[in-house]
This record gives C-alpha cells, sequence and structure tokens, in this order.
C-alpha cells in the first residue's frame, strides 16, 4: 500500500512547505509548523466541461432574510436582530471568559421559545453540563443534549433523518471536530477547514442554523486560519477583563446585519445577566472631583456608550519612561502624546503614563482621541475636568480638533445620564436643549484652560 503523502502545514496561517522548519515563511510563526497527511483531500481537477452559470440582473426585489429571536436581547442585537435560519456563526473568546455560559443561556431561551435547540459538546461531559444548567436555573429547559467530536455524526443529526431537523445546533467547539476521512489530529489546520466547510454547508442545505465555539490564541485571534473567518456568516468575540463582571459580545463580521455592534452582560452566579443600559453601568461609582478622569461619549456599532478613561502622569527614574495602556490603542497614544508635546509645549516625554478604559471595554475609534487629551492634560496639571462634562473630537497632527460621526446621538446619551456640558469640535449644530457645548477647535486651546485654572488655583 503507498505511503500517504506528507505535508508540513503552519497552525497560524495555514501555508503549506514540503519540509519542517521553526520558523513559518509565510506569517513568521514560531513553532507553528506540523507535519499532517494529506489524507487524500489533495483536489484533482475535473476533465469533463462545466455547465454554464445562470446570469441575473443586479436589480430585483428580495424578501429580508428571516429570523430566529433567542429572546435575549443582547445577543438578537449583536447578530443583527436575530439568528438567521441558514446562517453559521463562530463565537471566540478567551478561555473562561462565558462563551459556553452564554450560548447554553441562548439554547435554553430558543428551546423554551418552541425552536428546537440542540448542544453539541466535545470538551465537556453531559454532567458537567448539567451542573452548569443547574446552577444558571436552566434545567426546565427542553435542550437535547449531545456529546460527539466525529463530524459524521454530527452531520448526521444535523440533517434530522426521521425525526425534524433542528433550527439551531452548537458546537462547542470546532477545535474538537475531526473527521476520519483527514488523518491529522483534531484541532490542526487541516480539520478545522475541512469540518467548518461540511458545517457551513450542512448548514445551507438544511437551513439549521450552526453556531460554533472557537478557541482563540493568545494574541487575542480564533486559532487557525482566516480562512475560517471568511467562511461562517457571522463572527463575534466575547472579550472582557476577568478583574471585572462586564463582558463585551462584539460583533466583527455579520453578513446580515451590521459589524462593529457590541452586547453588553454582566457575569453573575446565575449566569451571564443583560445590561441594557451599559453607560450607567460602566460609570457608577466615578468621583469627579478627581484630576486625570474625563468622561467620553462614544459610539460601539449603533449604540452610543459613555465610559470613563483614566490617565495618570506621573514623574519617571527611569530612562525610557513607561507607557501602559489598556482598553486603547498605545500607537494612539503615542501620537496624542507627541501632538501634545510638539503642538502644545507640554514637556510628557520625561514622565511615566497610565492609561484606562474604566470597565475593562476595548475602544478604538479616533473620537476618544480629545477624552483621552483631556485626561492626560487634568493629570498633569492637578485639574479636574470640569463637573457633568463629555468629551469627544479626532486630534490631527497639526493640533486641530476634527469632528465626528453622529454627535447628535453621543449628546443625546450624555443628558440622559444628567450630564449638562460638553467638550467638542467646532461646527455642531444639533444638540439637546440640557447641554451646553463647549467648542475646542485647537488643542493647545484646551491645554491653555487647563494652565490657566492651574495657576488660579496655585495663585
Amino acid at each position: 500500500m503507498a505511503r500517504a503523502q506528507q505535508n508540513f502545514v503552519c497552525q497560524s496561517c495555514g501555508a503549506l512547505s514540503s519540509k519542517w522548519s521553526g520558523r513559518c515563511e509565510a506569517c513568521s510563526a514560531w513553532n507553528s509548523i506540523v507535519e499532517e497527511a494529506s489524507g487524500g483531500i489533495v483536489p484533482v481537477l475535473e476533465n469533463r466541461r462545466g455547465r454554464r452559470v445562470k446570469l441575473m440582473p443586479l436589480s430585483g426585489v428580495e424578501p429580508d432574510a428571516p429570523r430566529i429571536q433567542s429572546g435575549i436581547g443582547e445577543f438578537d442585537r449583536v447578530c443583527g436582530g436575530g439568528i438567521v435560519p441558514g446562517s453559521a456563526l463562530l463565537v471566540g473568546g478567551d478561555p473562561g471568559i462565558g462563551k459556553s455560559t452564554l450560548l447554553l443561556q441562548v439554547t435554553a431561551a430558543l428551546a423554551r421559545r418552541g425552536c428546537r435547540a440542540v448542544y453539541i459538546s466535545g470538551e465537556e461531559s453531559a454532567a458537567q453540563i448539567r451542573l452548569r444548567a443547574r446552577r444558571m436555573e436552566l434545567s426546565d429547559a427542553p435542550v437535547e443534549l449531545g456529546v460527539e467530536t466525529r463530524l459524521s455524526n454530527i452531520l448526521a443529526t444535523l440533517e434530522g433523518g426521521d425525526t425534524k431537523a433542528p433550527a439551531v445546533i452548537i458546537v462547542d467547539s470546532i477545535q474538537t471536530v475531526m473527521t476520519d476521512a483527514i488523518d491529522a489530529a483534531p484541532g490542526t489546520v487541516t480539520q478545522l477547514r475541512a469540518s467548518t466547510q461540511e458545517l457551513v454547508r450542512a448548514a445551507k442545505r438544511t437551513g439549521c442554523a450552526v453556531i460554533m465555539v472557537g478557541h482563540v490564541t493568545k494574541d487575542g485571534q480564533i486559532a487557525g486560519p482566516r480562512v475560517i473567518e471568511h467562511m461562517v456568516d457571522t463572527v463575534l468575540y466575547f472579550e472582557g477583563d476577568r478583574g471585572h463582571q462586564f463582558r463585551i459580545l462584539r460583533g466583527v463580521k455579520n453578513r446580515f446585519g451590521p459589524t462593529d455592534e457590541i452586547g453588553v452582560f454582566e457575569m453573575t452566579g446565575a449566569g451571564l445577566q443583560q445590561v441594557e443600559n451599559p453607560s450607567a453601568l460602566f460609570l457608577a461609582g466615578r468621583q469627579e472631583d478627581v484630576s486625570g478622569s474625563a468622561v467620553f461619549a462614544g459610539i460601539e456599532g449603533t449604540r452610543p456608550v459613555l465610559v470613563e478613561i483614566q490617565a495618570l502622569v506621573a514623574p519617571s527614574s527611569l530612562g525610557t519612561p513607561r507607557r501602559a495602556v489598556v482598553g486603547w490603542d498605545s500607537g494612539r497614544l503615542a501620537m496624542v502624546l507627541a501632538v501634545l508635546d510638539a503642538r502644545c509645549g507640554l514637556t510628557l516625554g520625561a514622565s511615566d503614563v497610565y492609561l484606562n478604559v474604566a470597565g475593562g471595554l476595548r475602544i478604538s475609534e479616533p473620537a476618544a482621541d480629545l477624552a483621552v487629551a483631556a485626561a492626560l492634560v487634568s493629570s498633569f496639571t492637578g485639574v479636574p475636568v470640569r463637573a457633568n462634562s463629555v468629551v469627544f473630537g479626532e486630534i490631527s497632527l497639526s493640533g486641530e480638533i476634527r469632528p465626528v460621526s453622529q454627535s447628535e446621538a453621543r449628546l443625546k446619551e450624555a443628558a440622559k445620564l444628567g450630564f449638562t456640558r460638553a467638550l467638542t469640535p467646532a461646527g455642531i449644530t444639533a444638540k439637546p436643549a440640557a447641554i451646553s457645548l463647549d467648542e475646542v477647535p485647537l488643542l493647545a486651546r484646551l491645554v491653555e484652560d487647563f494652565q490657566d485654572q492651574a495657576e488660579s488655583r496655585n495663585g
């Protein structure tokens, strides 16, 4: 019998090579190349001619995709209004962050609403899942539970056979699923790619929505090649800091809804609880008369969110001062510090700088530049930001404050929570009557205002 052909596959990017090496030439990852047998998956080119593809005009009216409502509003929001039948969803997150807990709650909610929901686990036993369900008071939900890792058995369950096919099936996790057609260990690139492809194909054919749990690497990316994320319709990341009880479900890809939408949950002893007003939760316990703190009015997806940004500027005894950032882009912080130094005359280069976004939320939009600068200048001068104020605006390299999108929604959320002032870019016309605007056209003007208040306090 001929020996199966051996390939060397990078477990990070999926690149193939003819021999083993310590470093992948495609993605530069170390110790990621593993020997795998081809297993007969090498594609064979067909000699026969194909049929012509039916071409259609671009114009036309298509009905909106139907949705399966789970009843968990935050989860449905991130999915774009509910789960689309026949879609494939991939949920990633750090170990122990609560992925299995969230999906067990979603499965129970769907089952209680009359949908046939199946939960397939490849990592835990049925007894472990039942203990978690008992703790979260979900034991009475008509969820169908299974423990399986073979792809063929999962596909047979998805097809339904003589019984009604399930409406939603959870696979926890895709790294444990394996097919006998491939001579490779579970979790390898070849197994991941083949298993995901078959599950997605079965979902489209049967109309059953498939939700897969994916492990993440130390960099926070879903393990395996990025081609897995391209196969599925929706990619959700479940993130949060273990030191906080908040958990953020963030949509990074969605073919049936908006991306960058978030859902906020609170981890409790009885499972995850929805947070309908995350701004009030993120600002709970905040003191207004402390320097180095600013409230940023941001937008996450379609939702305005207010969050506290904390900064500390301290003298450094090191030759290279420290820059520690939690919840924001460190490169963006370096740019703001450079503008404060070059355009505003602040000498922060010799100081340690610490920046933190309270509550464990991660911010990526440039509109947080002005709030970060206000917190830094407030910490440097010792002058608190004016009471009941929110801040937002983008800083250019020339020191100008640029306008940002959805300013009216940010101000309405601030007014709803009792804020009366806002430091904003110039040119905002629509605003709530309860908020007065302090327009900041240049960053230097903001720095001068803090310095004048510091002098009046000291003088």
